[in-house]
């Protein structure tokens, strides 16, 4: 009787665990549009990699690549802006250009943007490109309102390839690191997500390697839109790419400075995605891209008991 018992009792126990490890994996919901690129517009337009702020002026931002359909990639030479008093609200407010490629700077298209605000003035780091792929340039502007920016002098912050792109920004431990789409061969090697680090957002170190896919190629890839969120005692970080064109892979580590595929987490239907805590602290992802008719919004659980 005694040892029936246990087994009902370890039983039951592993049923909790399995049940506690299912409760963990966080779930995306519903998407919803919030700001459609076509509006004013005489034909269809799209938003793809972009990022959303909470500026001063107690309004969210959004800042991202914009184009008229179909995709052009290599002509995207704008940076959309829009405006919403909440960040879940249907139909964002549309405002003019952000930014435009000044061709005098080396610009050849503005691919990217990500924006952080530090003792009172926002960075925006962004993809510039360049004739030669295998040394594209990351530039710097920056603002006191999120309206009118400056490009930084020191342009380019550094140079990488193949195609280095997609900007993102941590803080951790007081330094700062940017993590970003390349290849381990700037000619064409496996896809990486790149990071290098700073102690005053201008200067950056020599590049290192936080995650390699066994893919290798050139444009393109399952490294892209790299973004990164802390969660408790994790880092998630999110990849666009890395099979469809609408999937976001989802990796775990302990380490923000390394993260292995067989770490995967979970996946949902959605590009270029980014993670966005609203001041309610309720967690959202994005999803946008070439022919998805806009930008769009979907609740994400955590299902670690803090949502």
């Amino acid at each position: 009787m005694r040892l029936i018992m246990m087994v009902i009792i370890c039983a039951l126990c592993a049923n909790l665990s399995c049940q506690e490890m299912r409760q963990e994996v966080p779930t995306v919901g519903e998407f919803v549009k919030i700001y459609d690129p076509s509006i004013d517009e005489d034909t269809a337009w799209y938003i793809n990699d972009h990022c959303f702020i909470y500026g001063d002026d107690q309004k969210w931002h959004m800042f991202g690549i914009t184009h008229e359909e179909p995709f052009d990639p290599l002509n995207e030479i704008h940076f959309a802006h829009a405006t919403a008093d909440s960040l879940t609200q249907k139909n964002w407010e549309k405002q003019p250009f952000a930014m435009t490629a000044d061709s005098t700077r080396m610009e050849r298209h503005l691919w990217a943007p990500y924006i952080i605000q530090h003792d009172g003035t926002y960075y925006m780091y962004y993809c510039a490109g360049d004739q030669d792929h295998t040394n594209y340039r990351m530039h710097l502007a920056t603002s006191t309102d999120l309206w009118n920016w400056k490009r930084h002098e020191g342009n380019p912050l550094f140079r990488d390839g193949y195609d280095a792109r997609d900007p993102y920004i941590l803080n951790h431990e007081g330094k700062w690191i940017m993590y970003y789409t390349a290849n381990d061969n700037p000619s064409g090697g496996h896809h990486i997500v790149a990071y290098r680090t700073s102690d005053d957002l201008l200067h950056w170190s020599d590049r290192s390697i936080a995650y390699q896919d066994s893919v290798s190629g050139t444009w393109g890839g399952p490294c892209e839109s790299p973004f990164v969120q802390k969660k408790d005692d994790k880092f998630y970080l999110f990849l666009s790419l890395r099979s469809t064109y609408s999937l976001t892979e989802v990796i775990a580590s302990e380490n923000p400075y390394h993260w292995k595929i067989q770490d995967k987490v979970f996946g949902y239907d959605a590009h270029a995605s980014e993670v966005v805590q609203d001041l309610d602290n309720k967690w959202y992802v994005s999803h946008c891209g070439w022919a998805q008719g806009g930008l769009y919004l979907a609740p994400l659980k955590w299902n670690d008991g803090d949502d």
